[in-house]
């Protein structure tokens, strides 16, 4: 197989990795106990893990949940305790910064590891601002929008304060999500709010007219709308977000989720389950109306029950990783949540809730495929090859030119590139993890059902 460059064929300029910190930072920052392996507190070693360049994998972005404050109040139906949440609010305009504790720990601790890029967002206003006093709507709410336009000023005052706070406390919060997948109904199980696409525009100009009035969070942006499925209503909210000319100078982008749940019809109906059609259609349109906006995608997870710590659902992640860089042409890529203590496809990393441990999956190892070998920065560039079963992205930034490479298939791949020199390559499948080696650019082999890196200097 040999692996063509096109250098000239350049696409989006590549900004970061990085995942969620909801659900578990509250659990996993009060574990200071030492972990054997490393002999650090347990907190310290996952979010170097998660972030160092060279002991972890060096994602660059941490995404912080502002809480509704249901743990507070102890009103609404969680799924698990983590999924109800702290705010700062203990009166009107009167804020204890002393809570949240354990997931303020974790945020520092993974920027002190290299997160540079810290993103604020929003589940659900403060149950004070909400018409129903819960974080969520009730089971017969659907479609309820659960806060009135007069309590979106005090919901903006109450994110800027939080913001502000943070960023003078030294976190580089670089941007602010309002709103987070106004498409669901949000009955229960987890904090959330629905919004109408107008709804969504008119939160974004009041978060706005308050930004406007702060001279210490001018260079602060806003990101949205982050609808929850590539298939329902991007495009609707897309539009009524970039409508307003204020609300378009303080995004850097479009924010999208990747995921395109199978529907539970008794029937197949292939269209509507069709992800690349759905990716492909947005950035169609996207290049169309708005040639010059960024797309982010800000969430997605494997979404399929039970704990897979192998090869299967990592070339899941790493396939759909490949897509969106190379047909959403994405500039940032994110996981829902980084750790996870459940049953389900979710987390980079595994904890056992009983005995306070953790344990490592391959799509932890796959992720630090991209994340630790692209540089911010980095311009996508054509790259193909004569084997169309092997998928291929590649990233160059000054002299260094990185390509990912995901086998799905059972067989062995042999490739050579254009030139003959020594290059590095970092192997995760079946028996290694990031495993690192210097080979010749002539004669590199693919394991199979794996992915490598290649690193050319």
């Amino acid at each position: 197989m040999k692996i063509q460059f096109f250098p000239e064929n350049e696409y989006q300029t590549f900004k970061s990795i990085g995942a969620s910190g909801a659900w578990w930072a509250q659990i996993v920052g009060g574990w200071n106990h030492i972990d054997d392996e490393s002999g650090k507190p347990v907190r310290d070693r996952i979010a170097e893990l998660l972030y160092n360049k060279e002991t972890g994998i060096g994602m660059g972005v941490y995404r912080y949940n502002i809480g509704g404050g249901s743990k507070h109040s102890g009103k609404g139906e969680y799924s698990q305790p983590a999924r109800a949440t702290e705010c700062f609010e203990i009166y009107p305009n009167e804020y204890d910064w002393n809570r949240d504790e354990n997931a303020v720990y974790m945020m520092k601790k993974c920027v002190e590891n290299g997160a540079d890029e810290v993103i604020f967002f929003v589940n659900s206003p403060i149950e004070r601002l909400t018409k129903n006093g819960l974080a969520h709507n009730k089971k017969h709410q659907l479609f309820h929008e659960n806060i009135a336009k007069k309590n979106y000023d005090a919901f903006a005052k109450y994110c800027l304060d939080v913001t502000e706070h943070f960023i003078n406390d030294g976190i580089p919060v670089k941007y602010l999500s309002p709103v987070n997948e106004p498409i669901w109904v949000w009955n229960g199980g987890q904090e959330g709010c629905f919004y109408r696409p107008r709804s969504v525009k008119n939160v974004f100009k009041v978060f706005v007219n308050e930004l406007d009035k702060r001279d210490s969070l001018k260079n602060l942006k806003l990101s949205g709308a982050e609808s929850g499925d590539l298939r329902w209503f991007n495009k609707s909210y897309t539009r009524q977000l970039l409508k307003d000319k204020n609300v378009r100078k303080r995004l850097d982008g479009v924010d999208v989720h990747s995921y395109c749940l199978p529907l539970p019809l008794p029937i197949t109906i292939p269209f509507l389950n069709d992800r690349l059609g759905f990716v492909k259609r947005f950035r169609k349109w996207m290049d169309k109306k708005y040639p010059d906006v960024n797309i982010i995608m800000s969430e997605w997870t494997h979404m399929q029950g039970g704990r897979d710590y192998g090869m299967d659902s990592a070339l899941v992640t790493a396939t759909t990783m490949y897509e969106d860089f190379t047909l959403l042409n994405a500039v940032s890529w994110q996981h829902w949540i980084a750790v996870s203590e459940v049953d389900y496809c979710d987390g980079l990393i595994y904890i056992n809730l009983d005995n306070k441990t953790f344990e490592i999956t391959k799509r932890y190892y796959v992720t630090g495929n991209f994340s630790k070998y692209i540089k911010g920065g980095s311009k996508r560039i054509e790259v193909s090859s004569d084997d169309k079963n092997v998928l291929m992205v590649a990233f160059k930034k000054d002299d260094e030119t990185v390509i990912i490479l995901i086998n799905n298939t059972e067989d062995e791949k042999e490739f050579s590139l254009p030139f003959e020199k020594d290059v590095l390559i970092s192997v995760t499948d079946k028996n290694s993890n990031l495993k690192e080696t210097k080979v010749n650019s002539k004669n590199i082999s693919i394991t199979p059902k794996s992915v490598t890196t290649v690193v050319i200097k």
